[in-house]
């Protein structure tokens, strides 16, 4: 079984949602790292200079390489990636190996044979 890994910086008021979006679309589990700042293309200042940079959460999901797409997806949908722009970002890289896995390969195995 192949795995990818979804890295999402999402702004903390919609973590919620982009975690249900997730687990509805098949991921079986997260990580979330909260506290994370960041700016986009045009940083956000204020009169007096200041930063306004807005708290986000990253969230980190080892997925099956069939479901990432769709859970990509799901997660940018939630989170409105597309539709506002600052709202966050999400991205998948290939897993070469990890451990700790058994309980989601074996429920995994069944819903990935299902699907194809």
């Amino acid at each position: 079984m192949r795995f990818k890994l979804l890295l999402v910086l999402v702004e903390d008021d919609r973590l919620d949602e982009v975690l249900k979006a997730a687990r509805e679309a098949g991921a079986t589990g997260a990580t979330t790292i909260t506290s994370a700042r960041g700016e986009g293309l045009v940083p956000r200042k204020t009169f007096l200079g200041l930063d306004l940079t807005t708290q986000r959460d990253i969230v980190l999901l080892v997925v099956e390489e069939h479901l990432s797409r769709s859970i990509l997806e799901a997660v940018a949908a939630a989170g409105r990636f597309e539709k506002e722009p600052g709202s966050g970002i999400a991205f998948q890289l290939a897993v070469e190996d990890a451990v700790g896995l058994e309980s989601q390969i074996r429920f995994l195995s069944k819903r990935v044979e299902d699907e194809l």
